[in-house]
């Protein structure tokens, strides 16, 4: 590959890559009832990599989805998702101290991990590179920002393009059903909701979430305009698209779910957008945290 200028998304991806490989060639080597502290640590350490995959399902796949890629992105999300339901597997026999079920899960870990490093370096990277322009790039470097990474990135460029502003437009107040709230005022309502919310127009493309401090699901700029199919993981797709097309039949307005991720109770809602003459118009999708108040029975009327 090309030189590639300080934190380019590709460099940073690059540089993870020798971090990944330098943990796993570490535990690789480490028995856990040995030295059950060190190979926590390491382990830990490799479990960051759903940032590593996250930014590349969220910024890099959209991107690279509008050059005709989109059977090697959702190929790679699949393969993911493997590696992702592999830790938590390794990460429930830590807790069961069943250490003599992990030598041999680490082992296909480490292929599987390995396999997804030299599938990027051989071929997604080259093609991103070759395919994304200058301004792409930008956009990505500042997406990228918002999810996060495995290691430290300090560069004030950096740091530069993920304060820049889009296009102020002097607006006193906007006109709602039911009164005037400034372009400001929606921002931080949108904000401050204890929940996600992503809106997919009717011809079934992201063009809203809102960005949250603790979003569940990791959501940035990179999905705008993208089709709803390639922002789901490969294996709920299918059910996605059901549900859109019951919408768009009218026979369903919403549906909803329970899953459970990352020791919370998620609970799932789509709901199907319709104008003044029931035309359809898109579905909202809102995602909300209910660890803590699925229990609750009792009233609480009282501030403490």
């Amino acid at each position: 590959m090309k030189n590639l200028d300080k934190n380019h998304p590709i460099e940073i991806y690059l540089n993870e890559n020798i971090l990944i490989k330098g943990l796993l060639n570490q535990i690789k080597y480490i028995n856990i009832e040995n030295d059950f502290e060190t190979f926590y640590n390491i382990f830990n350490h490799l479990n960051e990599v759903d940032k590593h995959y996250t930014r590349k399902e969220n910024q890099l796949f959209p991107y690279i989805e509008r050059y005709g890629w989109e059977t090697t992105t959702q190929y790679m999300w699949t393969f993911h998702d493997q590696i992702r339901d592999e830790l938590k597997q390794i990460k429930r026999k830590i807790e069961e101290n069943k250490f003599s079920d992990i030598t041999f899960m680490i082992e296909d870990l480490i292929n599987n991990m390995n396999h997804m490093i030299l599938l990027e370096e051989t071929t997604l990277f080259p093609n991103a590179i070759n395919s994304l322009n200058n301004t792409e790039w930008q956009e990505i470097s500042i997406g990228d920002k918002e999810i996060g990474f495995m290691i430290d990135i300090e560069d004030k460029n950096l740091k530069n393009l993920a304060k820049t502003k889009k296009l102020e437009i002097e607006i006193d107040a906007i006109s709602y059903d039911e009164d005037f709230l400034t372009p400001n005022q929606v921002n931080l309502i949108f904000k401050h909701l204890p929940l996600d919310i992503t809106y997919v127009d009717e011809n079934d493309r992201v063009v809203f979430y809102n960005n949250g401090d603790e979003r569940i699901f990791p959501r940035s700029p990179g999905i705008i305009g993208r089709e709803v199919k390639f922002c789901h993981p490969p294996k709920s797709v299918d059910q996605v698209l059901q549900i859109l097309e019951s919408f768009k039949n009218g026979k369903k307005d919403s549906a909803e779910f329970w899953i459970n991720f990352k020791d919370k109770l998620i609970h799932i809602r789509f709901f199907a957008i319709r104008d003044e003459n029931k035309t359809y118009k898109g579905v909202m999708e809102i995602t909300q945290d209910i660890t803590d108040i699925k229990d609750r029975k009792e009233e609480k009327r009282l501030l403490v």
